[in-house]
């Protein structure tokens, strides 16, 4: 109902509830009792009640509703309880009994026009809290998308300082090890990760017979993942290693990643091997430049995979 609103009543609803209300009841006592009943206080009433008792005639049932009604407008929301309550007895008023019989037709197409009023007063009122409640949801998702986009940068930036730091580290061994994992954290950063650096372990006694540096999954393919930070460029035994280790797995394609590139024979090898699976050779500048510029690790592997497919380059540069 309207009066659910915290707003006062609005001027057409407020002078039908006043007719509405004189109609319904046959004596000014009377109204004084419908507004008791409905809580309103008794400071409010007993003037008028005085007044009824002195100068009967010249007291009007509609001057006491329209005072008791305006005051309770004024009221605001420490109002809103009468409010609610006095619309709420007048609306489910049934029994035109106990009006005058000359009034009976009258009060019922008052309450009849105070109910479409706050039909229609109500259809509005729903629809703003709809629109409000929509707003607020928009904000909600507005603010937790510029959260996860902040988080989302801070962590982009976590990693290219990580991996900008490794240029500075001799060790062959232990820069590799470290940029297997700086690139699982982008390619998680991306949602493509599945898997990190694992090992498999062969018959007992056998100890580790395998090791993969990580495995992603993209547009429903799963790639094994070998990464290299060598000082010369991967050539065509460590790329063929890597081969190998897909031929045993059903439908598992490859990612091979090099800081410092391939060979002709290494790229050869791999284009070779297009026709059995397929395999993409990354150079890590390009996930330098992608890091450096924002741009998506998934866009790349399409193109890359599409120029694998289609043009037979393993190697392909965007």
């Amino acid at each position: 109902m309207i009066a659910d609103n915290a707003y006062q009543y609005p001027p057409d609803l407020l002078n039908l509830m006043v007719d509405g209300i004189a109609a319904l009841v046959r004596s000014k006592e009377a109204v004084l009792d419908f507004f008791r009943g409905a809580g309103v206080p008794n400071e409010l009433l007993t003037p008028w009640l005085v007044r009824v008792k002195a100068d009967r005639d010249n007291v009007r049932k509609t001057d006491i509703t329209r005072d008791v009604l305006r005051t309770v407008n004024e009221m605001g929301d420490n109002g809103l309880a009468l409010r609610r309550e006095i619309i709420k007895r007048v609306v489910e008023w049934e029994d035109f009994s106990s009006c005058y019989p000359d009034k009976q037709l009258v009060a019922q197409g008052l309450v009849a026009n105070i109910r479409r009023v706050v039909n229609v007063k109500d259809s509005f009122t729903q629809m703003n809290l709809a629109r409000e409640r929509e707003r607020a949801a928009q904000q909600q998702r507005y603010e937790a998308e510029a959260v996860r986009r902040q988080q989302e940068e801070v962590s982009r930036d976590a990693i290219k300082r990580d991996l900008y730091a490794l240029f500075g580290n001799a060790n062959a061994h232990k820069r590799g090890k470290a940029l297997e994992g700086i690139l699982n954290r982008f390619f998680e950063h991306s949602g493509l990760l599945v898997k990190e650096a694992f090992t498999l372990s062969g018959n007992p006694g056998q100890g580790v017979v395998e090791q993969i540096d990580g495995a992603i999954q993209f547009e429903g393919e799963i790639y094994l993942v070998e990464m290299k930070w060598w000082n010369d460029p991967i050539g065509s035994g460590e790329v063929n290693s890597h081969l190998s280790r897909l031929m045993t797995r059903a439908e598992a394609r490859g990612m091979f990643v090099s800081a410092s590139g391939f060979t002709t024979a290494a790229i050869e090898s791999v284009r070779s091997f297009l026709s059995h699976r397929l395999c993409v050779l990354c150079e890590l500048e390009e996930i330098v430049k992608r890091l450096e510029s924002g741009g998506s690790f998934s866009d790349l592997m399409a193109r890359k995979v599409q120029a694998a497919i289609m043009q037979k380059q393993p190697l392909f540069k965007c």
